[in-house]
């Protein structure tokens, strides 16, 4: 063996396990391998085998195909379906020399064949290419691991940055409406109530957690005279008010954070309705995005539940009735009917958040 190959210029000596139900096979095979530096363990078995790497997973294995508790067969295709033992090298040895026994072995997923009567020379030739294989190997999983978790890393600060981003806007918003702090943590409760009533993933149920919030930024852009009128806005006026939508659209679009771009939608579409007589865009049925669809039923529930300098509150009860059987001004048409079908089979909880957030 060259002194390039030789495991002594490893960091440690790779250890290896020999499972073979014929001791004195064992004991040549032991030999051979420990006069190379190997540390060798054996094993008179499968089930022996199993028990031993429990405590300590070998580099590389040899299996006897013959053996009476579990053939060499039986055990490779056992390891290479477990996921913690999937990578360790196999060689069969056998004294079966027939295709059909290789082919066998291959399709369990041994890497090797070594038959009997054993060559010490090919015996270390074939281990000491596995194990640079397997070294290789090693390497390049733990460089894919470590990639993946500065990915997640960055991923995770990628979403704190976009967070902070958003919170930057809602606090600006904040300081255009003394209701805003508390609205705006009750309409996101409320959007992620209903988006697990309706089914929608986990992610989607994040991200509408922390876009929601931005669905009246565009007010940042009204007037005053209008924003803070205590009376009832004329034609013109209202005309002005309804441009916050394409107003919070505009200053949340270009940005490639999920949350903004949710954002943007909301902002844009939460007051179109599903019968098509919403704004800006006037449009109808699924061409309101789902993000825009939840806002519209959370905003109206908690603008009728709350004070404002032109109305009074209005109890949870009557707000219910409102929304699903209507009043003139609110429709039931204007919403979704499985969103609708959710919001009466949750109205409870909507209850709950908002006595629980408002002082």
């Amino acid at each position: 063996m060259s002194a390039d190959a030789a495991p002594a210029q490893q960091a440690a000596p790779a250890y290896i396990l020999v499972v073979d139900d014929d001791a004195r096979n064992r004991k040549l095979i032991e030999a051979m391998l420990k006069s190379e530096g190997y540390r060798v363990d054996t094993a008179h078995g499968g089930m022996q085998a199993l028990a031993s790497m429990a405590h300590e997973k070998p580099d590389l294995m040899l299996l006897d195909v013959m053996m009476p508790d579990m053939t060499g067969f039986e055990l490779a295709g056992k390891l290479k379906l477990d996921p913690a033992t999937r990578g360790i090298p196999i060689i069969m040895v056998t004294s079966l020399n027939d295709r059909a026994s290789r082919i066998a072995a291959l399709n369990m997923g041994a890497e090797e064949f070594i038959t009997k009567p054993i060559d010490r020379a090919e015996l270390w030739v074939r281990v000491r290419n596995l194990l640079r294989l397997k070294s290789l190997n090693d390497l390049l999983t733990e460089q894919a691991r470590t990639l993946e978790a500065q990915v997640t890393k960055r991923s995770q600060q990628l979403t704190e940055s976009y967070r902070n981003t958003i919170a930057t806007l809602n606090r600006a918003a904040a300081f255009r409406d003394d209701d805003t702090g508390a609205h705006v943590q009750r309409i996101s409760r409320y959007c992620v109530v209903l988006a697990e009533a309706l089914g929608l993933s986990e992610t989607f149920r994040d991200c509408v957690l922390h876009a929601s919030p931005m669905h009246d930024v565009g007010k940042i852009g009204i007037p005053d005279r209008i924003l803070f009128k205590a009376g009832d806005l004329d034609a013109q006026e209202w005309e002005v008010m309804k441009t916050h939508t394409t107003l919070g659209a505009t200053m949340l679009e270009g940005g490639d954070s999920p949350y903004l771009q949710m954002g943007r939608e909301i902002a844009l579409g939460h007051h179109e309705r599903w019968d098509g007589s919403g704004y800006p865009r006037g449009l109808a049925g699924e061409a309101v995005p789902i993000a825009a669809r939840l806002m519209a039923i959370a905003d109206v529930y908690d603008a009728l539940r709350s004070r404002r300098p032109f109305k009074q509150a209005i109890e949870h009860e009557k707000v219910v009735s409102i929304i699903t059987n209507g009043d003139g001004r609110t429709r039931p048409e204007h919403f979704a009917p499985p969103l609708l079908a959710a919001f009466k089979a949750n109205h409870l909880r909507l209850r709950d958040i908002y006595e629980e957030l408002t002082l």
